[in-house]
């Protein structure tokens, strides 16, 4: 009798610092003790999960998706439906690290009541740990709302991607002083709000450095310079699978983009010379495979 085809499956290993999920009072602490917080954006279980084994501190579920894995202009067309779904799968792959999933455009700007709803049912539909918001004083209503009703939430600074087009593209913010101190006024209010940490986004070292000695969360900066109190990246940017991507600020840690072009182009030249699948990959009446059952 022959086995049936193996099934697949995938293996969700622990974190790299034990299986003991991270919280916001972890992260907190970590800022206190000068311990720099390693954050990465990822948008499915199977990534999660590595970078959950490699002992990353916190994961984003960034809108970024709506470019990166959909082939978007922009984060703006992300909906709240994708959101949940990738946050979900996210966190079935991730064992200790903190999700944070993003409420996407619209999501939030509308009333405060709507982003209350649209933040509980992100985070009831997910079981992620908490919610982003991009925005200072424009999202300080719906931020006090959302953590009232017991959601915790990351706030956004600097460059806020849903916003491209009221700042005239992706433009380093905060390179004079009323730009610096208005950044420092928002991430004070931001933090008297309720959030629990807040990204910073394309602003010069001495700004992000000024916006993290005056709040007592920790800041994770994305081209903001090394002196915030953590450092997240798209996982897609720093493995060189998103090769037309490549500002300043970002470090590639591999080059897959290259590998993947390689073994698929392999892949494509055995099949169309009849050299893969070969004996060794076929499967024998009778017997047993040697894949189980």
């Amino acid at each position: 009798m022959t086995s049936d085809p193996p099934t697949r499956t995938m293996s969700v290993p622990g974190g790299g610092s034990g299986g003991r999920k991270v919280t916001t009072f972890d992260l907190g602490a970590m800022k206190s003790r000068g311990e720099k917080i390693v954050a990465i954006t990822a948008y499915d279980a199977l990534f999660a999960s590595l970078v959950d084994a490699a002992g990353v501190d916190l994961i984003l579920v960034g809108d970024s998706l709506a470019s990166v894995l959909c082939g978007e202009e922009s984060t703006l067309a992300a909906t709240v439906e994708q959101m949940t779904y990738h946050g979900r799968i996210v966190v079935r792959g991730t064992s200790r690290a903190f999700v944070v999933v993003d409420m996407p455009f619209l999501s939030y700007q509308v009333s405060v009541e709507e982003a209350v709803r649209n933040a509980g049912n992100i985070l009831k539909q997910t079981g992620a740990g908490a919610v982003k918001l991009e925005g200072g004083f424009d999202v300080l209503d719906a931020v006090r709302a959302i953590v009232r009703a017991g959601v915790p939430v990351m706030g956004h600074l600097g460059f806020t991607p849903q916003s491209v087009h009221a700042l005239g593209g992706h433009r380093i913010q905060g390179r004079d002083e009323e730009a610096v101190s208005r950044l420092v006024e928002e991430a004070a209010a931001l933090e008297e709000a309720g959030v629990f940490s807040i990204v910073l986004e394309l602003m010069p070292t001495v700004a992000a450095r000024r916006v993290t000695e005056a709040i007592s969360v920790p800041t994770v900066g994305i081209g903001a310079g090394p002196e915030c109190d953590g450092q997240v990246l798209v996982l897609h940017d720093m493995l060189g699978l998103n090769e037309g991507f490549s500002p300043r600020f970002l470090k590639r840690y591999a080059e897959l983009g290259a590998a993947v072009r390689d073994a698929v182009g392999r892949y494509a030249g055995e099949v169309r010379e009849g050299l893969y699948p070969d004996a060794s990959h076929g499967y024998e009446a009778g017997g047993s495979d040697g894949d189980g059952g």
